[in-house]
């Protein structure tokens, strides 16, 4: 099937660029990518860093994109075990992407908080 891949169609339903747009753009991959643009971090600081993911889903996430060639992981042997995490080449492109999704929403979040009580009250408000 990758021979046969030259670009993908998100919008097909059977296309496998689906699942790797639902990696890179879940709750916890950006901000596992956003943190990783500064350099490699043990596991511990990933999850320091970014609030609220519990181990399992941040364990399943760095998996996801590291099988998707987005992050490298990097297990030293040493006792305790540190694993070390840093975003590929390809990491970077697409992390850089997403980083300026992130910064333009925490930009224009006055905004948007703006229209979501502007919508609310729209809701509420009897015809």
């Amino acid at each position: 099937m990758l021979a046969f891949v030259r670009q993908g169609q998100v919008l097909a339903t059977d296309c496998p660029s689906r699942i790797v747009l639902n990696h890179v753009c879940s709750r916890w991959g950006v901000l596992v990518l956003v943190v990783l643009r500064g350099g490699m971090h043990r596991f511990s600081e990933v999850r320091r860093k970014i609030g609220g993911v519990s181990e399992k889903m941040l364990a399943q996430t760095l998996q996801h994109l590291e099988q998707d060639g987005f992050v490298s992981r990097k297990s030293l042997p040493v006792v305790p075990p540190h694993v070390q995490y840093r975003l590929t080449p390809m990491g970077e492109e697409v992390a850089l992407q997403v980083e300026t999704l992130a910064t333009w929403i925490e930009t224009n979040l006055p905004r948007i908080m703006q229209a979501r009580e502007a919508s609310n009250t729209l809701q509420i408000t009897p015809e």
